[in-house]
């Protein structure tokens, strides 16, 4: 595992002996290529919770993991954490999108940072379907017809901001965003 992504992982600080042991047995024994981590709270009425996305470029996949705070289930009080491991094949990827949003429009000059960057990347993980009771148009049948639906690619979604997050985090999007773009292109 690259020593960058290891002390990135530290510097966000979210349960790192967890995330690196996860991150380890994903990548094996490939070699990154790029790496993006992202730390996240959220606060609600009642909580705080955090969340962490880690992107990896490896010589022939992209890794998402994905850790979140849990609810113990069993005890009361009882904290736990969850890790998900998403791989795909670089030749997997379908498509990439990368959405600059930029406040102030007209003070934006060449070299300036976006103030938000989104990147979606459609890589055939998941998929959506989304169901509904057929009908043949009849308000007064009522035969079964089935079911009609769409399925939905579930695209990997990375959303930051200068303002949650920092210059640096968005410009280290950016970046990993590029070297994504350069392989997809090359294993295509």
């Amino acid at each position: 595992m690259s020593r960058t992504l290891d002390q990135a992982v530290a510097v966000a600080g979210y349960y790192p002996a967890l995330a690196n042991s996860v991150l380890r047995s994903a990548i094996g024994a490939e070699k990154v290529r790029a790496h993006f981590v992202h730390a996240e709270t959220t606060f609600d009425d009642r909580e705080v919770r955090r969340h962490m996305t880690v992107l990896v470029i490896t010589e022939s996949r992209l890794l998402r993991v994905h850790m979140d705070d849990g609810d113990g289930h069993s005890v009361e009080g009882l904290h736990e954490a969850s890790a998900t491991v998403e791989s795909s094949t670089l030749r997997s990827i379908t498509n990439m999108a990368m959405t600059h949003v930029v406040h102030h429009p007209e003070h934006f000059r060449d070299g300036d940072i976006a103030s938000e960057i989104v990147l979606a990347v459609g890589w055939g993980v998941h998929s959506r379907i989304e169901l509904e009771p057929a009908t043949c148009g009849d308000e007064s049948c009522d035969a079964d017809h089935g079911y009609s639906g769409t399925l939905t690619g579930d695209d990997s979604l990375v959303r930051v901001s200068v303002i949650a997050d920092g210059e640096e985090t968005v410009r280290a999007l950016q970046d990993f965003a590029a070297t994504l773009q350069e392989v997809i292109g090359a294993h295509s």
